[in-house]
């Protein structure tokens, strides 16, 4: 068996654009006519030059290749150019290609991954979500971008966010995240104003108020924070017991993140921009964070996810895999929670419904909170592609006017 066909689809995300403005999938297709499905998250260049490092890197490794070969294949990927460096860049693309092989080989072998890693661990996964903003006139590229209605919206009112979280768990969530800090930039870590200070406070304050014990509150920074500011926040949090504390500082400095997780008792979790093994093992080794976020389209797949679990299950922490994209790494992160012992809770985007249902040709399932894992071949999902085709990337203008806010 070898791969014979590539094909990309760069897929425009419909308002309220809720996991991103555009996804990036890949298709794989051996000279048996088995076709498998990735995901490239989060590629740092425009959609349409990722779209070319995909083909690039398939042309030069990846085309006449056995699907069955994925730690050779990733090797070699992850080593062209004499690199052997976790760059976002071509672990976007890697992660893509490496859970297209695992599609591949699950529908080859009729199994789950899951199946093929160790075998169901789980019969349900916990989920959460951010607050989202009601409505489909609500527009944005990400939940916390300060010149969006998002943003004005559950992201400046305590009040209103304690009313949306108990919206969220009366669907039968019982975890929700919110950043209230300010908007994060290319300038963070910064020291938060005493403004933010409180407003951080008062959101913990009302939603715990809110909810009481009925779901865990996940205090969610992109980095904004130096670890002196994170530490006077966490003092502020700690009374109302959130689960955890994610990415306090920027990814860079790990000694800076372990400052923080040694001075308060909150769970620090992180790792939505770290990729491999290598970055995930820093964090354990440095004891920075106890609770790991890979994101299965930049990590580097479904092989190194699980690995990352592996490397975090030997020092007592656990996944809560992270997704801000499309449903085909949701699908991937579900496979590794499924037969993952240390999984703790996925991020889910809502209840996978709206454009995340009508992008595959069987939705996800939710039920009460809870993911339900696939029991169908590969990564469990089929890319609609008649949907995609519909739905081409079409927003330059958009997207390089993103290019000039703050990160």
């Amino acid at each position: 068996m070898k791969i014979s066909e590539i094909e990309t689809f760069v897929v425009g995300n419909p308002p309220p654009h809720f996991g991103g403005l555009y996804w990036i999938f890949v298709k794989l297709t051996t000279d048996g006519g088995v076709a498998g499905y990735g995901e490239a998250y989060s590629v740092p260049f425009h959609p349409r030059v990722v779209e070319e490092m995909i083909r690039d890197v398939c042309e030069r490794h990846v085309i006449g290749a056995d699907p069955f070969k994925i730690e050779r294949l990733w090797r070699i990927i992850y080593s062209s150019g004499y690199t052997q460096r976790s760059g976002p860049a071509i672990m976007g693309v890697l992660s893509a290609i490496e859970t297209a092989c695992w599609d591949i080989v699950g529908k080859e072998l009729d199994k789950p991954v899951y199946e093929l890693l160790g075998g169901q661990v789980h019969e349900k996964l916990r989920s959460y979500t951010y607050l989202y903003p009601d409505g489909p006139e609500v527009t944005g590229v990400h939940h916390n971008d300060p010149k969006d209605a998002i943003h004005a919206d559950v992201y400046t009112d305590p009040d209103l966010a304690a009313e949306r979280a108990v919206e969220y768990v009366n669907l039968g969530f019982t975890a929700v995240k919110f950043d209230p800090a300010g908007p994060y930039t290319a300038f963070d870590p910064r020291q938060l104003s005493l403004e933010a200070l409180d407003r951080s406070e008062q959101f913990v304050k009302r939603i715990r108020e809110a909810v009481g014990n009925s779901a865990d509150l996940l205090f969610g920074t992109h980095g904004q924070t130096s670890a002196s500011s994170a530490i006077r926040l966490a003092r502020r949090l700690e009374p109302y017991d959130p689960l955890w504390f994610e990415e306090p500082v920027p990814p860079e400095n790990v000694d800076e993140m372990a400052r923080v997780a040694k001075s308060t008792t909150i769970p620090i979790a992180t790792g939505e921009r770290l990729t491999s093994k290598y970055e995930f093992a820093q964090v354990l080794n440095k004891q920075a964070a106890s609770i790991l976020q890979p994101a299965l389209g930049r990590s580097g797949g479904i092989l190194e996810g699980k690995k990352i679990a592996a490397l975090a299950e030997a020092h007592y922490a656990q996944i809560a895999p992270h997704l801000y994209c499309g449903p085909i790494e949701g699908a991937a992160n579900i496979q590794l929670d499924t037969c993952s012992p240390n999984f703790l809770i996925q991020e889910s985007i809502q209840t996978w419904g709206g454009f995340h249902a009508e992008i595959l040709k069987k939705p996800i399932q939710w039920q009460d909170g809870y993911i339900i894992p696939p029991t169908e071949p590969g990564i469990g999902v089929e890319l609609n592609e008649e949907v995609a085709a519909r739905h081409p990337y079409d927003g330059d203008k958009l997207h390089l006017e993103m290019l000039d806010r703050p990160l």
